[in-house]
This record gives C-alpha cells, sequence and structure tokens, in this order.
C-alpha cells in the first residue's frame, strides 16, 4: 500500500491555512496602503449653529452671547 491518506490530508490543510494567511496578508497591506476614508480629528468635527443645524465651519467667536451680557449688567 502507498502512504496513509492521514498525512496526505494533514499536508492539505496546511497548504490551504497557509494559502489563507497569505491573502489575508495581502488583503490588509492593500487596504493600508489605499486607507483615504481616515483623516484628521479636523475633518471629523462637527459643529452646531444657533438654529441647530449641524455645520462643518466653527461658530464665529465676535457674536456676542446674551447670557454674558446680562450677568455684566448686574
Amino acid at each position: 500500500m502507498g502512504r496513509s491518506q492521514n498525512s496526505f490530508i494533514k499536508n492539505q490543510k496546511v497548504k490551504k491555512r497557509m494559502q489563507k494567511r497569505k491573502e489575508k496578508e495581502e488583503k490588509k497591506k492593500e487596504r493600508q496602503e489605499n486607507n483615504n476614508k481616515g483623516g484628521d480629528l479636523d475633518d471629523m468635527i462637527a459643529y452646531v449653529d444657533e438654529f441647530g443645524n449641524i455645520v462643518d465651519t466653527p461658530p464665529e467667536e465676535d457674536k456676542k452671547d446674551p447670557k454674558k451680557d446680562s450677568k455684566k449688567e448686574d
């Protein structure tokens, strides 16, 4: 008789596992190279204006807050 089927099957499983691992590493490298979605923290920040709308630009600081004005008058 020839070689046992157990060792052949084990070798096939090892080859298949190594092939999957290699493909996974290649996909990981490709994702890292093409990672354009990630950005700076400034790109991820959103602001809420006085009307409750979400905007990209920070609010203007030269506008006076009515709460601060009332405290100064007291």
